[in-house]
């Protein structure tokens, strides 16, 4: 974590290098509060620990054999690592009991409120739910649309089309997925894929040099899984748009659209027009059920003119 973000935080390790082998074991970061006057009910010793200007002054006010007391019982309860925000000084003695106990100091120039909200952001990053799918991933109309498929069933050539037509690759074949919050998926690629695609035929292409910058992501937002699958005329397929399907991928549901493939069918408008109707829907308006409202008025009222027609 010291290395990761001591340069945008310009942290300064305080106590010597044996504590940063300590594990961090989740994304929380909390203040000390009461723990410094001794009431450890309750305390969560997991966190981070934050020294702020006003627990800093606090161990000030205190008498030199208090605040010894003091930072004795805080570093007792076996905390990860203490952050001293604002470029403050450490209290006598807390570097000498961190590092007697093994627990790193490090201090940031950055206000507490502000080193809150740049480190909670990391952390929750770390320590997000993850997996890993087999499948293309592209920005389209601003709707990140995952398409899945068996092997060779066409996904890249696919995102492939898409992006000569403007939109944008997110990853190909190898999807790594981390779960933001409760609802919110992100996709991205491997570090080492980059936006590299393998057309099957013709090899592994670099998209960004091909189509420049414009045409490849960083990451973007789950929202559509596109299902695509060899034709089955056997098979039901969904034509009206009220079946929806869903797909649940770290616990979140994701709409769901299977598209059957058989020659000649543009599978790149159809994706499009997939990312359209997600917005539509996002925006409030649902093609599929005002159709099916109107219909059902119009049949209605074609059924009540019968019943009064007496002739």
């Amino acid at each position: 974590m010291l290395r990761a973000k001591q340069q945008s935080l310009a942290l300064e390790l305080l106590t010597d290098i044996r504590g940063l082998a300590r594990l961090v074991p989740g994304p929380d970061v909390s203040t000390p509060g009461l723990a410094l006057t001794g009431y450890t009910h309750r305390f969560p010793a997991e966190r981070l620990q934050v020294l702020g200007e006003t627990e800093v002054s606090f161990l000030l006010s205190l008498t030199e054999d208090e605040r010894r007391r003091a930072i004795e019982g805080f570093l007792a309860l076996d905390i990860p690592a203490v952050f001293i925000t604002k470029g403050q000084e450490p209290p006598v003695p807390l570097v000498e009991v961190a590092n007697q106990r093994g627990i790193p100091v490090i201090r940031t120039p950055a206000k507490t409120a502000e080193f809150f909200t740049r480190i909670k952001p990391f952390l929750e990053d770390c320590f997000a739910p993850r997996t890993s799918m087999h499948g293309s991933l592209a920005d389209v109309f601003g709707v990140g649309l995952l398409f899945v498929g068996r092997s060779g069933i066409g996904k890249s050539e696919a995102v492939l089309d898409l992006v000569e037509r403007g939109h944008r690759l997110v990853a190909d074949d190898l999807v790594l997925v981390a779960r933001r919050g409760n609802d919110v998926l992100i996709g991205r690629g491997h570090e080492l894929q980059r936006h590299h695609m393998e057309i099957r035929g013709v090899g592994i292409v670099d998209i960004s040099h091909l189509f420049g910058v414009r045409a490849i992501r960083q990451q973007k937002r789950l929202e559509v899984v596109v299902q695509l699958e060899l034709w089955d005329a056997n098979a039901t397929y969904d034509r009206t748009g009220l079946d929806r399907q869903t797909v649940e991928i770290l616990d979140v549901t994701l709409p769901k659209v299977v598209i059957p493939l058989i020659p000649g069918k543009n599978i790149t408008v159809i994706s499009e027009v997939v990312a359209m109707n997600h917005l539509l829907r996002y925006a409030g308006i649902d093609s599929a059920g005002q159709f099916h409202h109107r219909l059902r008025n119009r049949m209605q009222q074609a059924r009540e003119y019968l019943e009064e027609d007496d002739e």
